[in-house]
């Protein structure tokens, strides 16, 4: 209970990622607690990592709004705990993100699909360039459903990435040696499908992006699961 009191202050969004708590005569009076429970309150916050705490600085414990990753790690070992294979993270994937390209169409913003096309235009034909195609390609993934604004599901979605990212950049990095003319074809046609996603979801069209990326993520499928259904998450993150 005790190191939900200055929290309060994040939670009902008075304080963002970067901000300093108030000082602590202010934070006494505000909850009514001594200044041992306001002390181990915020050591209890600085052991959750939820905020900075700078010896001798006079500005005070600094906000630090968690992100997916202080809840992947632990996703990722129970999941390993489970047995759960590729293929299962692949499922979860794709229930997440051809409703994540709707949304995006529906609700957002210009400066996302920018954001997406800069990612298309520079940094994946980089990524191809010099041999990390699979990381960048995952990273499309990743943002796509993070700009769609839905929390729970960039939660998953992030969560999910690292194994995914792994996986991917595996994936890639096998296709690339044993045949570098096919690779360069399937990495032409991943290009042409996110084009065609950012065209739609330009146009405003939920259903066209819905079940557009739909198809990419099953035909993706036989690319970076075919033939390998059973490869345990454990064995991607050892």
């Amino acid at each position: 209970m005790q190191h939900v009191v200055p929290l309060e202050f994040v939670v009902d969004g008075e304080l963002k990622d970067g901000d300093h708590l108030p000082h602590e005569a202010s934070l006494m009076e505000h909850f009514s607690v001594s200044r041992p429970t306001l002390r181990e309150a915020v050591r209890v916050l600085e052991a959750e990592r939820l905020v900075e705490v700078r010896r001798g600085s006079r500005s005070g414990a600094r906000i630090c709004v968690p992100g997916p990753e202080v809840v992947a790690r632990p996703a990722s070992l129970l999941l390993e705990l489970a047995g759960a294979t590729v293929a299962d993270v692949y499922v979860a994937r794709e229930a997440v993100e051809p409703a994540a390209a709707r949304l995006l169409a529906e609700n957002g913003s210009e400066e996302a699909f920018d954001e997406l096309e800069r990612l298309v235009d520079e940094t994946i034909p980089s990524s191809f360039a010099d041999g990390t195609f699979g990381q960048a390609a995952a990273m499309f993934h990743l943002r796509m459903v993070q700009l769609a604004g839905n929390s729970s599901l960039a939660l998953i979605a992030g969560m999910l990435h690292e194994i995914y990212e792994r996986h991917t950049m595996n994936v890639t990095r096998e296709s690339m040696q044993r045949d570098a003319e096919k690779y360069e074809d399937h990495y032409k046609v991943f290009v042409r499908s996110q084009r065609k996603l950012i065209r739609l979801l330009r146009a405003r069209d939920g259903e066209g992006a819905f079940t557009h990326w739909q198809k990419h993520m099953a035909a993706a499928r036989e690319l970076v699961v075919g033939g390998r259904e059973d490869v345990e998450v454990r064995d991607i993150l050892d």
